[in-house]
């Protein structure tokens, strides 16, 4: 993988980490668009810039991170569910990840829902606090996220949006649950291949590779919540919608033409 190619796929990382579009299918779509081979490094560097993501969520909202234990213990009870099933089904994770179809097809049925999901949770409820109940429903819904193409985003804003949060307070947890989250992820992986002589070897040899995605990833990711926020408090999800689909239509219209999108 040249720097060209760590670089676009930094910026697809950033752009879409926090969108509800699927960054791990447009990750997908964006390697093998460029020609790049699926290798044990490059699917780690997928994972691994998502550290430099989540620091911008880190440094727009540092305000947040220094408040009373209850908001870190929100974020760790909305965490459990995802990480008890990631490491259960990890594997079956993993493969689901090589599956443009899957991919494609998500993103179509992601983006038919949200364009009816204003409607169906448009809250005016007053009582916005994050109780343990929210927390854990919004932690529920991420778990469908781990199918390829649905979008970590997008599922759980749209689990804070079902117990009546606003777009704008169910968007924010939604990104200070990603810190931990990618955390979780990012370090599992990370930890894989330190334990790996070859792993270790693989990283020594590509670090200014990652230092570069990440710092990438941070500035792009950082542009994109700002822009998110405002948008999605005016708007609305269905823009977002609508692309998902047009991006879900032409992958499968490429796959029916017979164009190789696997990642191998």
């Amino acid at each position: 993988m040249n720097i060209l190619q760590t670089i676009i796929i930094a910026i697809v990382e950033g752009l879409t980490e926090f969108l509800p579009v699927s960054s791990t299918g447009h990750m997908i779509i964006a390697q093998k668009l460029l020609a790049v081979e699926s290798t044990e490094f490059v699917k780690a560097f997928t994972v691994n810039i998502q550290f430099g993501a989540i620091l911008s969520v880190v440094v727009l909202y540092w305000k947040r991170f220094f408040q009373t234990f209850d908001f870190y213990y929100k974020l760790i009870i909305a965490v459990l569910p995802a990480l008890v099933l990631g490491f259960l089904f990890s594997d079956k994770i993993d493969a689901l990840l090589e599956d443009v179809t899957v991919v494609a097809i998500m993103l179509i049925v992601g983006g038919v829902f949200m364009l009816f999901v204003d409607k169906w949770f448009n809250s005016t409820n007053e009582d916005q606090t994050m109780d343990w109940k929210r927390a854990l429903k919004i932690g529920f819904f991420q778990c469908i996220a781990m199918i390829p193409g649905v979008s970590r985003s997008m599922a759980t804003i749209v689990g804070g949006m079902s117990t009546k949060l606003t777009r704008k307070n169910a968007a924010e947890f939604s990104f200070f649950l990603a810190v931990p989250t990618m955390a979780a992820a990012s370090g599992y992986k990370l930890l894989k291949l330190i334990m790996d002589p070859a792993g270790v070897s693989m990283l020594s040899d590509n670090l200014t590779t990652l230092l570069i995605g990440n710092v990438v990833a941070f500035l792009v990711a950082m542009a994109a919540i700002k822009f998110f926020i405002g948008y999605l408090t005016k708007y609305g999800f269905k823009a977002f919608g609508y692309y998902r689909i047009i991006v879900g239509v032409v992958i499968l219209v490429l796959l029916a033409m017979g164009m190789d999108l696997s990642v191998m």
